[in-house]
Order: C-alpha cells, then structure tokens, then sequence
C-alpha cells in the first residue's frame, strides 16, 4: 500500500490515522505540496488528474477521493467490520452520511485553515460561517448520542464516520475558528484521541496527562 501523503492535510491525516488503528504496513510517500505545488505537476497528475491529495495505490486500485479510502481500507483491511459494518443497511447508509459531511467540514472549516496558513484566497467569512453551522449541527448530534449514552456518531465504537469527521473540527482553530461553544464536539474529540494507536499530526495531539480532563 502507497499513500500519496502531505503532513500538514487534515483529509491525508485521516487516512494516516486509519492505518495506524488497523496495525497496517504502508510506505508513505511525501508530496511537496506547498510551497512546490507538486500536485500540479504532470507527474503527478497522470496518477490524479484532479490534483489533490491524498493518493492511495494499493495493488492494482488507485483512489483519489478520501472518504472512497477510508471505505477501501476499512472494508479490505478490517477483518472485526466495526470500522464500516456492512451487515445493517440503516449503519451503512448513516456511515455514507457522515462522509458526506465530513466534505464539508473540509469545504469550509479546511478551506478557512488554508486560507489563515497557507494564503488560500477565498471568502473567508463564509467559510468560517459554513464551517461554524456544521459543527453546530454535529454539536447538537452529539449532544443526543451523549443521552443515549453513545460516545460516537453511528454506532458504540467508533467507525469511519468518526475518522472522517474528526481532522477538520480538530484543527478548525487554526482556521480562526475555536471549540468554546462545542462541548459535545470537545468530549468526543477526547473520545477519538484515547483509541488505542491514535497517531498526532501537527496542531493535532496526543491527550498525555489531560487524559481525563474534564470538558462538561
């Protein structure tokens, strides 16, 4: 398994995450994406005509997308099925769901990450609007999830709805945008980061000794 990877990419962190919680083998293969703009480059446009990352090749499968990833790793690597059951279409479908949405988180709270640290252009206000209603809307989720007594979106362990949810709303401060008025989002970040093999990426890390800080 080859990953196209960048170490500052929220959507290439995801993948990352995944394949340290599975215990997989990979070579990760670092691209220059700012400030050389390698994706641009026709070298790696024959591999992803779109131009973007990250890049999975896996045999004879190439995947460009990062939730197809997520699902392509979950489904050929995971022998338990928690990561993407299959077995319930009502979990299938919420999973789909949840990808969906985590597009845009990427769409809006990524963007607005882009723009404050790499000097993306864009309209930055309503970036930062879109980006703080979706997080209200997975607030208010969670908050429900929590009176269930569920820690996570779809089922009771986590799945790759919260993998592909969790990059964006983790590092949106770097976008100008804080978690004060997200409890719900704050606990099950901690949630995230307490799985066994989590791995850090730059503005996101490891609880350490605030393991069981509390965040009501």
């Amino acid at each position: 398994m080859h990953l196209y990877d960048y170490i500052l990419s929220g959507s290439c962190y995801k993948v990352r995450l995944l394949v340290s919680l599975l215990g997989i083998d990979y070579n990760k293969i670092a691209v220059d994406f700012h400030p050389g703009a390698a994706h641009k480059k026709p070298d790696f446009l024959a591999l992803n005509p779109s131009g973007t990352l990250p890049v999975l090749k896996d045999g004879e499968t190439t995947l460009c997308d990062t939730q197809a990833i997520l699902s392509f790793i979950a489904l050929k690597y995971d022998a338990t099925g928690q990561w993407f059951p299959t077995n319930d279409p009502s979990v299938v479908g919420h999973i789909m769901q949840w990808l969906a949405f985590a597009n845009r988180l990427t769409d809006s709270a990524g963007q607005a990450r882009l723009h404050d640290m790499l000097g993306r252009e864009l309209d930055i206000d309503a970036a930062r609007l879109a980006a703080r209603k979706a997080m209200r809307e997975l607030e208010a989720y969670l908050t429900e999830r929590e009176f269930l007594g569920q820690k996570f979106l779809v089922t009771d362990k986590p799945t790759i709805a919260d993998i592909a949810c969790f990059p964006y709303v983790a590092l949106s401060p770097d976008g100008g945008i804080d978690h004060d008025e997200f409890p719900a989002l704050r606990r099950w970040m901690i949630e995230v980061r307490r799985l066994d093999k989590f791995i850090e990426m730059p503005g996101i890390h490891r609880l350490h000794d605030q393991r069981d800080v509390d965040v009501s």
